[in-house]
């Protein structure tokens, strides 16, 4: 199965514009009645301050969101648009997703697994074919109130994923979505993503700019449920253009004996805000965070992270490595969070950062927080810069500054990659950091 996108009339992120969005989205009245209350909450919400905790190392005085539209009349492939599909390589897929400025324009699915009551492609069709599912779980993990951002994304979300697995239902190849962003566009795209007991899955998204100086903006939600027994693998790579605003909300809640193993890779954007948690609800619940983070000239990516134990003998395990050029910064700000029932926790958390420049900045902020008495919580950080006798020795041998500097900049974040079980994403992703590398000074 396979759609086409058609031209829209751009909308601006107001009240018109979004009364005419709702009338226009021919979408199921009790999402209709969701996304009033998100907009309702959007007006009485101020931007986000400085004097909030995960929001004072920001700096959001130059985003103005009447810049953007709500809708881009926006149409063509990802090909016309000469935007690359880097997770594409070496895989295939048993569906394939692809948006551009937030809008579907193809989605497919192996119809053996469709036979089986696999879900995947466009949230908004498959909530009006298979309401029962989606309005049981759409919003149910991420809170629309959780700032102004939040409430914004959940009232104007616009090619939106969806993948459900029914229990028992093991998919071996891969999910792909593919999310395209225009110079000047606006992508505000939903993944939910819902495994029933047994089930498992392997979810790739990427999200790209044609040229490394567009422009933008991006106000995204993840929601991810996995259910008893359950194992997802989430590979999340963002290479928006330097000019693009991020704003994010991801969250995941894993059940009892379930697993979740994600992997975010940050390159590109102007600035990204990212708030990503996962919570550990089920006894024996299982997860493993990977991010890798890059950046050059002026570009700030902040992430804060929550390993949340909510029940007993769980494992979780993040591990983010930050690279940084020019006058770029990163904020990573990770909390492990125990509550008072889960004992026997297993919880690890680890930052590393590698400044190739004299100017950029790198704020790490781990922390604790436990509510019970018998438990394993490590947490660290590191920063430093690139050791010049690396550098000379890997000269000695013939190589250039900018070849030894690439090499130690890879085996930097070869720890993440080595956790990487799938090798074209491995490759990937290894390519994508290793075109960022200028020379060192």
């Amino acid at each position: 199965m396979t759609t086409t996108a058609t031209a829209n009339e751009s909308l601006a992120f107001d009240s018109a514009g979004h009364t005419q969005f709702l009338a226009s989205s021919g979408e199921p009245q009790w999402l209709t009645d969701m996304r009033a209350t998100a907009w309702s909450q959007f007006e009485q919400l101020d931007w986000p301050s400085r004097k909030e905790e995960d929001w004072m190392r920001s700096d959001l005085r130059a985003f103005k969101l009447d810049k953007y539209s709500l809708i881009n009349p926006t149409t063509g492939t990802l090909a016309d648009h000469d935007i690359p599909e880097r997770l594409a390589e070496g895989v295939q897929p048993a569906g394939v997703l692809k948006t551009l400025d937030g809008q579907v324009i193809e989605e497919s699915l192996d119809e053996s697994l469709a036979a089986k009551g696999v879900l995947f492609g466009d949230l908004s069709r498959i909530a009006a074919s298979s309401p029962e599912i989606v309005q049981r779980y759409l919003g149910t993990v991420v809170d629309s109130s959780q700032d102004r951002f939040a409430a914004l994304h959940a009232a104007t979300w616009r090619g939106g994923h969806i993948l459900y697995v029914p229990a028992g239902v093991c998919i071996e190849n891969p999910l792909r979505v593919a999310a395209g962003l225009t110079n000047g566009g606006t992508d505000s795209g939903h993944t939910l993503i819902v495994l029933e007991a047994g089930a498992e899955a392997t979810f790739l998204y990427e999200a790209n700019s044609a040229a490394a100086d567009d422009k933008g903006l991006h106000l995204g939600g993840v929601e991810i449920i996995v259910k008893p027994g359950a194992h997802l693998r989430y590979v999340n790579l963002q290479d928006w253009g330097r000019g693009v605003w991020h704003f994010a909300h991801q969250r995941a809640t894993i059940d009892r004996d379930a697993t979740i193993q994600w992997t975010v890779a940050a390159i590109g954007s102007r600035f990204s805000q990212v708030s990503q948690k996962v919570s550990l609800i089920g006894e024996g619940a299982e997860s493993q965070v990977n991010g890798v983070l890059f950046t050059q000239d002026k570009q700030q990516l902040t992430y804060n992270t929550l390993q949340n134990h909510a029940a007993p003998h769980c494992r979780s395990d993040f591990l983010y490595k930050a690279a940084l050029q020019d006058k770029s910064r990163t904020v990573w700000r990770g909390m492990i969070g125990v509550d008072p029932g889960a004992q026997k926790t297993d919880g690890y958390q680890r930052n590393d950062n590698l400044l190739l420049s004299n100017q950029a900045r790198a704020d790490s902020i781990p922390g604790l927080e436990i509510l019970a008495d018998d438990v394993r919580c490590t947490h660290g950080s590191t920063s430093g810069k690139v050791d010049e006798e690396l550098i000379f020795y890997a000269q000695s041998r013939g190589f250039t500054r900018k070849e030894a500097v690439r090499m130690i900049v890879t085996g930097f974040f070869q720890q993440i990659f080595d956790r990487i079980t799938i090798e074209s994403v491995r490759e990937a992703l290894g390519q994508s950091i290793a075109r960022q590398v200028r020379e060192y000074q």
